[in-house]
């Protein structure tokens, strides 16, 4: 990931916090972490930079519990954010939208019609119209911090599960988690040969599994 990048996922995480103090309910860092999917120490560096600059004021609860206040400056901040959330994700939905569907007509083209999605996040939705529109068949979707939930009408199982019964390519679909998604993989067994990532300079000459 470059500085730019960096950036922008930095201003991302910025307005999503800002977002979720904007109602004004108690709530601690912890849960704030757990929301936004994030160390808590980050919470608490966002929280403090936010203080300093005067974004927001906070009102203490009982039980590590607080109300952060969005004060004029941090509603111009949140608004401000707000646009470049919408640029950056109308940009991330192009090119991640073309670099998904070069991939799937690239198995196409090799006699595979079906993979499975490791990964779920605002990225997946897009793998999978990629998918559709080349033709290929999702055969699992896994995720282990998602498990039991639905997309697509499919329940996302965990990678233990899902990998009992996946004989297939698997295609990592989530941008910011790439890196740790892999490296999961490999860790439950899975080739580097059977593990298809965006992020990865990508000439595979895959055979059936």
């Amino acid at each position: 990931m470059n500085k730019t990048d960096s950036g922008t996922l930095d201003d991302i995480k910025a307005f999503q916090l800002l977002s979720e103090v904007a109602d004004e309910q108690p709530i601690s860092q912890r849960e704030l972490a757990s929301r936004l999917g994030i160390a808590l120490g980050l919470v608490n560096s966002y929280i403090k930079n936010f203080v300093a600059k005067g974004y927001i004021r906070i009102k203490n609860y009982p039980h590590n519990r607080y109300a952060y206040l969005l004060t004029p400056n941090g509603m111009a901040e949140k608004a401000r954010l707000a646009y470049q959330h919408v640029h950056y994700f109308t940009s991330l939905y192009t090119v991640t939208r073309q670099n998904y569907l070069q991939l799937f007509r690239f198995l196409s083209e090799r006699g595979i019609n079906r993979v499975a999605f490791c990964g779920v996040d605002e990225v997946t939705e897009i793998a999978w119209l990629s998918l559709c529109e080349a033709g290929l068949e999702l055969a699992e979707v896994m995720d282990d911090r998602n498990v039991g939930t639905s997309f697509m009408g499919r329940t996302v199982v965990s990678l233990n599960h899902g990998l009992l019964s996946v004989n297939h390519w698997i295609v990592v679909t989530s941008v910011k988690r790439s890196q740790e998604l892999k490296e999961s993989l490999r860790n439950h067994g899975v080739s580097d040969e059977m593990i298809l990532a965006l992020d990865a300079h990508m000439h595979p000459t895959p055979a059936a599994p």
